[in-house]
């Protein structure tokens, strides 16, 4: 049994420390894992979390690690569990960089409106209140939160750099001559990229590794199942050697790692495929309808993403019908989904 703030040593200069899961219920907010490393007299943190537990843990990994007289702050995404702590560059006392991806920078200053637009996507789906008290509810369980502090930048003010790993080639940043590569992956949310720590052999996914089918409503399912390929394909190769991610308390080792990645893709075919047999012989489907019958099949399947709870199933839901190609033919609460005509329409006066 772990818990918030625990350490698993990677080796002598690395540390993951370890976050919690979401209870709304008991008012506990998730928090996502951290990296901490040193290259040469550089520290580096990929995510600083939430909470001020996390915060002190954060602080004891950083001296765990040392010594450092530089600092790296690396931020994967803009999501509240990743981002609460992030003035601890400032309280570092030593030279220090901060990296944010632009993308994430407008819901990083207003979460509360991000989140009111992912639950108004799914109201009538979930046992949620109105998705602007919902909004409320969910943020407020992540303060006090301070995602930016004096030194912040956001990636995209460097040259965007073709980074190649063995016979894969991505685009991304690299910092510390190399010993630390941003790669860009945006299949989680918008801005989201995935950090390879050079000397220790690490991929960390932060949050890509949640699940193959994303639930946020700024997923791009077909990029997080790219990117999961990609760094199966690192292993294989030998260019990566331990895997790590934001929701799930574990290192995995090569041969875990990509039987891990696999079997994260499989889980996206399995439930594309029921799905589309749930829509199959229909032209319209009721969402609360589908969506009980597709929870009945993730349970079915073993499959829930690294936070299972009715909120994100809810919004896997929502992705998986458009996936399919449907669209809500209303605006109500519980619309009729269906699938447009692939058809074009040509107009009368058409030549």
């Amino acid at each position: 049994m772990t818990a918030l703030g625990d350490l698993i040593e990677v080796d002598d200069r690395t540390v993951l420390v370890l976050g919690q899961g979401l209870d709304v219920a008991r008012g506990q907010p998730d928090v996502a894992n951290a990296l901490v490393h040193r290259a040469g007299d550089t520290l580096v943190l990929v995510d600083t979390g939430a909470t001020e537990v996390f915060r002190t843990a954060l602080r004891g990994a950083a001296d765990r690690v040392g010594p450092w007289s530089r600092a790296l702050v690396l931020t994967t995404h803009g999501h509240p569990d990743h981002i609460a702590n992030n003035d601890l560059a400032d309280e570092l006392g030593v030279p220090v960089e901060h990296y944010v991806p632009a993308p994430d920078v407008e819901q990083m200053r207003d979460p509360t409106s991000y989140w009111v637009r992912s639950f108004e996507r799914i109201a009538g789906l979930a046992p949620l209140p109105a998705p602007a008290q919902a909004a409320d509810m969910v943020v407020s369980l992540f303060r006090p939160m301070r995602p930016f502090g004096a030194t912040t930048r956001t990636y995209e003010e460097r040259p965007l750099e073709r980074i190649r790993i063995g016979s894969l080639r991505f685009t991304g940043w690299t910092f510390i001559d190399g010993a630390v590569r941003v790669l860009r992956s945006q299949g989680h949310c918008a801005g989201h990229v995935i950090v390879q720590l050079r000397e220790c052999g690490v991929v960390h996914l932060s949050d890509e590794g949640n699940g193959a089918c994303g639930a946020m409503a700024d997923a791009d399912q077909l990029k997080i199942q790219t990117v999961l390929g990609a760094v199966a394909r690192l292993f294989q190769e030998g260019e990566a050697a331990l895997l790590t991610d934001g929701h799930t308390f574990t290192v995995r080792r090569a041969t875990e790692a990509v039987a891990h990645l696999e079997g994260l893709l499989e889980q996206a075919t399995l439930l594309q495929a029921a799905a589309l047999e749930l829509t199959r012989g229909t032209r319209q489907v009721r969402a609360s309808e589908f969506a009980a019958r597709f929870g009945e099949a993730m349970t079915e399947l073993g499959v829930g993403g690294a936070n299972p709870n009715a909120m994100f199933t809810a919004m896997m839901v929502v992705n998986q019908l458009r996936e399919l190609g449907l669209r809500p033919e209303s605006g109500d609460i519980d619309p009729l989904w269906s699938r447009p005509a692939p058809q074009a329409q040509v107009s009368d006066s058409a030549t």
